[in-house]
């Protein structure tokens, strides 16, 4: 997908949530008129109607599942050991492998392991804590737990893991610009390197972490956009996201049945 990150991003996005967006207000819809009374013969009759049942259904499971899963991982982070790093609140966690997150949803716990401690110097430290620091500006794990629920609900369309994919590379070039304008680019890309075998220990629905398991063209891709010139910050017209309301279009319907 070529173009700015900006344009990117929003694009990405908004081909990632139509279809569960459309699949839900059209379920919802169907359920909200039942399977009995005339407007559009195909959408009448007890088939359409068990369908938008299961539909929901299972969406419904798999939000509880991902919540619960959740919440044990939270559950499980506020189990390490708490301390100020860098007068920011940290849970140590007892690895001698670099790895540092968020974890958690509106307001997640940073979680620093052991191994980045005794890896990283007081500079490059810095660097990955901003790059963390961007993800909770952003709310990154809070927007990321509802996209993966839609990416749990949508996963049998074709380009649902390509644009999740693409997402999660985005809200990395996102947290690396956001951190970039406070600390050297330089160090957050040598950060990057070193941190290239950092374990995937939790999620990415409710885990932003500096780094993870992922293709190497990912890596390079991140690379490449903090040692370049750094974009300039472009708001994103509210007309630009309008044919989303499209989505609404099958809860609009709901009055004209009878």
């Amino acid at each position: 997908m070529g173009g700015t990150w900006q344009k990117r991003w929003r694009r990405a996005l908004g081909q990632f949530l139509f279809a569960p967006l459309l699949l839900l207000m059209t379920a919802i819809a169907l359920l909200c008129m039942g399977p009995k009374g005339q407007m559009v013969r195909w959408w009448e009759g007890w088939l359409s109607y068990l369908l938008a049942v299961s539909f929901l259904a299972v969406a419904s499971i798999l939000a509880i599942k991902l919540v619960a899963d959740g919440w044990h991982s939270l559950h499980q982070v506020r189990s390490y050991a708490r301390f100020d790093l860098q007068s920011k609140p940290a849970r140590l966690l007892p690895t001698t492998v670099p790895f540092v997150a968020q974890i958690g949803f509106w307001q997640p716990e940073l979680v620093v392991s052991q191994g980045l401690l005794n890896t990283f110097d007081a500079a490059h430290l810095e660097a990955v804590l901003t790059h963390e620091q961007a993800h909770r500006h952003y709310r990154d794990t809070f927007w990321f737990f509802w996209l993966g629920w839609l990416r749990r609900m949508t996963v049998w369309l074709p380009q649902t893991e390509v644009l999740w994919q693409e997402l999660l590379l985005l809200r990395e070039h996102r947290a690396d610009r956001w951190a970039a304008q406070q600390v050297d680019s330089l160090l957050l890309a040598e950060s990057l390197l070193q941190m290239v075998s950092a374990p995937e220990l939790y999620s990415d629905n409710f885990c932003a972490a500096f780094s993870s398991a992922a293709p190497q063209t990912r890596l390079e891709e991140r690379i490449e956009a903090l040692l370049s010139e750094p974009e300039s910050a472009q708001r994103s017209p509210v007309w630009t996201w309008a044919w989303l309301l499209l989505v609404l279009l099958p809860l609009a319907s709901v009055p004209f049945h009878y």
